[in-house]
């Protein structure tokens, strides 16, 4: 089973091999203290005492969406990332992204924030790309697939 979902999972990996040494990985992995998976297996199970980070959550369904958040368990806190312009879902399904945004924006211990192409650390080009796209779907009104959350969005007490 690993060997066919490690390939959509490379980009967790690249990163963890970025952060820490190739043997302080592994050594991380194997002992649990790290845990690489795929949204479909946090069904029924409770994350505690846990930081949990969902990537690339643009591409979730509403219901994957809250099935993850509700994974929640004590003394844990969750980090959930995504860019609503990449969103690669068939058309007419809904980001759980967007959908947890517009449901959870003012829950007291949830708070929202948002980058912008300033924030982009890969190549300087990539900040200009990702200016671009957002200028023509500006002008195209943003279109169905893309809402721009501004920074007073940004709610939550913890």
């Amino acid at each position: 089973m690993r060997e066919k979902v490690d390939p959509y999972l490379r980009p967790l990996y690249d990163a963890l091999y970025d952060m820490l040494p190739s043997p302080q990985v592994v050594k991380r992995l194997e002992s649990g203290e790290i845990e690489v998976a795929p949204l479909a297996f946090m069904r029924g199970r409770t994350l505690s005492n846990a930081f949990v980070i969902l990537d690339e959550a643009q591409n979730t369904t509403p219901v994957q969406m809250k099935m993850f958040l509700t994974r929640l368990g004590e003394n844990s806190a969750m980090v959930v990332t995504g860019d609503l312009s990449q969103v690669d879902l068939p058309r007419g399904i809904r980001s759980g992204l967007r959908d947890a945004l517009e449901v959870l924006t003012g829950t007291k211990g949830i708070r929202f924030v948002e980058f912008t192409e300033k924030d982009v650390v890969r190549h300087p080009l990539v900040s200009r790309i990702v200016r671009a796209y957002q200028n023509v779907e500006a002008a195209r009104g943003a279109g169905a697939r893309y809402e721009h959350y501004e920074s007073e969005h940004e709610q939550g007490d913890e």
